[in-house]
């Protein structure tokens, strides 16, 4: 992993588990259902759920810090904890590691591979529920420079030093499936205009992992994601495009990126905004 731009936001399976009885690390497991996690999980790893956890009714990322603060403290994590981030697919922890950042948590890494790696390696799981006493969790307001908002995204449209970033499936980007289905009623489909379509599966391998620098930054160079532009990535409700960002930020070394958290789930309701199919 050194020859990412910043290797040491990545941990491996056999760091972690030389490390899973270290009293200052906490585990995290991220996933859409609790049912994987009953089954199996990494020793030690607290649940969160994506849908009560980490979204709001309307699909939207909750940015309320109190509300941060409480998923944070009721997890066992001080604001030095270390938090190793993962979850079932590859992707839930660089997304993981893009909200802690956010609300201020230097001290956080991903987990390489996720569970996905873990459980091919024959590593120990656990089916108990790890619970852990509330500690005391003060977070800071989200940092604006991690962001991108919805007015800046309709601004760049046309501008030749800024590219917007569609990491959605093909399905999503031509306009066939509104998120994981066809549209409903209302909804609308496509993407916004001008954006440049690259899926975020494609910068990990098979078992999970990342793939190497030279092979992501062909990824992304082929589609003329240079570094020296600053990138809005998007996805559905912003999760997709949180790892893309961690990819190009942290382990390619863009030094220009920011998410559109908001992503299709806010573009696609607002009036009046570019989208073509």
């Amino acid at each position: 992993m050194s020859q990412y731009a910043h290797p040491e936001v990545l941990v491996d399976t056999n760091w972690l588990e030389n490390h899973l009885d270290d009293p200052n690390l906490r585990i995290i497991e991220v996933d859409m259902s609790q049912e994987p996690y009953q089954d199996a999980h990494i020793p030690g790893a607290v649940f969160w759920n994506i849908s009560t956890d980490l979204l709001l009714p309307d699909w939207r990322i909750n940015l309320d810090a109190k509300s941060f603060e409480k998923l944070m403290s009721k997890s066992g994590i001080t604001n030095d904890t270390m938090v190793i981030a993962y979850g079932s697919y590859p992707g839930t922890g660089a997304w993981i590691f893009w909200l802690l950042r956010l609300f201020g948590h230097q001290n956080v890494r991903v987990l390489n591979g996720g569970y996905q790696k873990w459980k091919l390696e024959n590593r120990p799981l656990a089916r108990k529920l790890s619970t852990f006493p509330p500690v005391p969790y003060s977070a800071k307001a989200p940092d604006a420079s991690l962001r991108v908002l919805h007015h800046e995204v309709q601004a760049s449209i046309g501008r030749s030093d800024r590219i917007l970033l569609d990491v959605r499936t093909s399905q999503e980007y031509s306009g066939e499936w509104f998120f994981n289905r066809p549209p409903q009623e209302s909804e609308r489909t496509g993407h916004i205009t001008g954006a440049v379509h690259i899926e975020h599966i494609l910068t990990f391998n098979e078992d999970g992992t990342f793939k190497s620098f030279d092979e992501l930054q062909a990824v992304y160079s082929s589609k003329g994601i240079a570094s020296d532009k600053e990138v809005f990535p998007y996805c559905a409700i912003g999760a997709r495009s949180g790892y893309t960002w961690f990819v190009l930020k942290y382990l390619l070394g863009y030094p220009k990126v920011r998410n559109y958290d908001g992503s299709w789930n806010e573009w696609s309701r607002l009036p009046d905004v570019a989208i073509e199919k």
